[in-house]
């Protein structure tokens, strides 16, 4: 038992002390557990089997596909907008989403996605961020309480029942906690977060990052010379190769890009096919193109060759104005810098055989503060010079990885997967509430029904590819919990779990249970505040478990006290991911979290003491 305490004081210290990673260090402590043979090897590696850890990486999942829909953003925006321009309106909706969200998703997950939005949305409003973002943390805790899968302390508190052989917790148990939680948390947070407006808000630069396939477009200004036409049936270019019909020579005008629309009976189930030109397509009738060039070379091929201009709206010189969003979900632009000591300088566009060799475009170029868009194809390439290209994603990444006569600014494959998956929200909505439904009637167990919904979620397109998928999930976060789950099993076996409950019984249980449940809650909130939430919980459940039955009560309000207290860890910026998230943008300091964070931890404290046992009964 003694040195089974030491190795956790020693974790313990490595998590407070930072020089490691949180997982490496649990491995570390697993290792030695298992080579002193505290543990047996199978002991050992049980956490990585354990149905939590299985979850945990379904859950991660299910939280980028939200993401990559654009389901989170469309309805997070769209209550935002609900606000207007009233601070306390905004600041009550701000929090009432981020909590609904993280009842669903990843705390972490939740902030990430909405830091952008409510970045825009204060700016637009002409309110302090700093502000806001704090309590934005705070309120995906808060949400985290409001379901079973919402925060890992839940689903860590109903493992260890389940191991004790006692009933788990049902979806919606711990709900009128997060209730609890989100009314006293918003009403404080109102009042106390304006001290955080004291200190001036910061932009953070945008330099040296990427710009996005939508930047870039309005930067080289591509829609005043790309135009949208429709393939009829009359058309005398029909089931011919481009190469043969010599387009681009006849009329110098470029096709960039080809798209299919299929319909079916249903509108839901409208899909479109979309793939880059070249000398081997072939137009079909009901085809729509996008042509760039000069609006006069490109009236010419629309007039010779019974063509349609799909953007009806005219501009003054009564030519049609490009009015279509343009989607990058299959085909996107990056930018590429020409290096001094290319071989492609001094060559024409057309001579890079960038199209034949890779399937890239050349839509423009960027040199100095002039951008070349007409008649591409015929300039010289500079030293210096910016090449707007357009391509798959996948070849995009190929000519980064191949070409070494220029360097393409960022990495495409992540520019790709930041592009919204539009079409699949629907779907994406459907699966995960299906997925809540059969978890709330018990139709399939939680790590059967999460892993279902994960599987769909892939299977559906709700992600770019399986390796999307694969890179949503936090690995790290999967390894820590797989490696410290066994620290548990540690304690329980040597025996050190029920001495430290005894111990609390003893020293504490004169008082009643009350005392002991007020015990577990600040001991929980102390640790939390030094080591990980997470690791904590890990501990302290079966501690709170055995003291319940050690009493002889029930053990319920012991482990959500527990689970309450390791999610509600406020006073630290490093106890919980979405408290480190917004450090940053926020430009905020420790002393900021304990302003805010220990007040409301400690009001918190007292209310879940008197309401954890009215809500679940001793």
């Amino acid at each position: 038992m003694t040195i089974t305490l030491i190795i956790l004081l020693i974790t313990g210290i490595f998590f407070v002390w930072g020089k490691f990673r949180a997982d490496v260090v649990t491995l570390m402590a697993l290792m030695t557990l298992a080579l002193l043979k505290i543990l047996t090897p199978d002991e050992a590696i049980a956490g990585f089997s354990n149905p939590i850890v299985l979850m945990l990486a379904g859950l991660f999942i299910i939280a980028g596909a939200i993401n990559q829909t654009g389901l989170a953003k469309k309805i997070s925006t769209y209550l935002l907008q609900l606000a207007g321009k009233s601070k306390a309106k905004l600041f009550v909706i701000t929090l009432l989403v981020t909590a609904f969200f993280s009842s669903f998703m990843s705390n972490y997950g939740t902030v990430a996605l909405l830091l952008p939005i409510i970045v825009s949305m204060t700016r637009e409003a002409d309110l302090n961020v700093r502000r806001f973002l704090i309590p934005t943390a705070f309120a995906s805790s808060m949400g985290g309480m409001m379901t079973l899968i919402g925060a890992p302390p839940n689903l860590i508190v109903n493992d260890a029942l389940i191991t004790h052989g006692l009933n788990g917790l049902g979806f919606f148990t711990v709900l009128p906690i997060g209730v609890i939680l989100l009314i006293v948390g918003i009403i404080f947070l109102w009042f106390r977060s304006k001290m955080l407006e004291d200190s001036a808000q910061k932009r953070p630069s945008d330099e040296g990052r990427a710009k996005s396939p939508f930047e870039l477009i309005k930067e080289y200004q591509l829609a005043d010379n790309l135009f949208r036409i429709k393939v009829p049936e009359n058309t005398p270019i029909l089931h011919q190769k481009l190469k043969e019909l010599a387009i681009t020579q006849r009329y110098n005008v470029t096709i960039v890009e080809i798209r299919c629309y299929m319909y079916n009976s249903s509108k839901f189930l409208k899909s479109t096919t979309q793939y880059l030109a070249d000398g081997d397509s072939i137009l079909n009738a009901g085809d729509i193109i996008y042509v760039e060039g000069v609006y006069e070379n490109i009236q010419r091929f629309v007039e010779e060759n019974n063509l349609q201009f799909m953007d009806a709206k005219q501009s003054e010189s009564n030519k049609p104005e490009f009015s279509a969003i343009m989607k990058f979900d299959e085909i996107g632009v990056a930018e590429a810098v020409v290096l001094s000591s290319s071989k492609l300088i001094n060559k024409l566009v057309k001579e890079t055989a960038f199209r034949k060799r890779y399937h890239i475009n050349i839509l423009g170029i960027k040199r100095k503060n002039e951008y070349i868009l007409n008649q591409v194809q015929n300039e010289k390439i500079l030293a210096g010079d910016s090449l707007l290209i357009q391509g798959t994603w996948a070849n995009m990444d190929e000519l980064s990885a191949e070409e070494t006569d220029l360097v393409v600014v960022g990495q495409p494959t992540q520019e790709a997967n930041k592009v919204i998956l539009e079409h699949k929200a629907g779907i994406a909505a459907i699966i995960l509430l299906s997925m809540v439904l059969t978890i709330t009637f018990n139709i399939l167990t939680p790590v059967i029904s999460i892993m279902v919904a994960t599987l769909l979620m892939i299977i559906t397109g709700c992600f770019r590819n399986v390796e999307t998928a694969y890179k949503s999930i936090r690995w790290q976060n999967i390894i820590f919990f797989a490696a410290m789950l066994p620290m548990a099993t540690a304690m329980d076996k040597t025996g050190a779990s029920e001495t430290i409950s005894r111990g609390l019984v003893n020293f504490m249980g004169g008082l009643g249970p009350y005392a002991v449940l007020a015990a577990l809650y600040i001991a929980t909130s102390f640790f939390t505040m030094f080591v990980s939430n997470t690791a904590t919980v890990i501990i302290f459940a079966p501690i709170a478990i055995q003291s319940a039955i050690a009493l002889g009560v029930s053990p319920y309000p012991f482990v959500l006290a527990v689970a309450t207290a390791g999610t509600m860890c406020l006073a630290s910026p490093y106890s919980t991911p979405p408290n480190s998230l917004v450090i940053s943008p926020g430009r905020y300091t420790f002393n900021d979290y304990v302003k805010v964070g220990l007040p409301l931890q400690i009001i918190y404290i007292l209310v879940m003491v008197l309401a954890l046992p009215l809500l679940y009964p001793f």
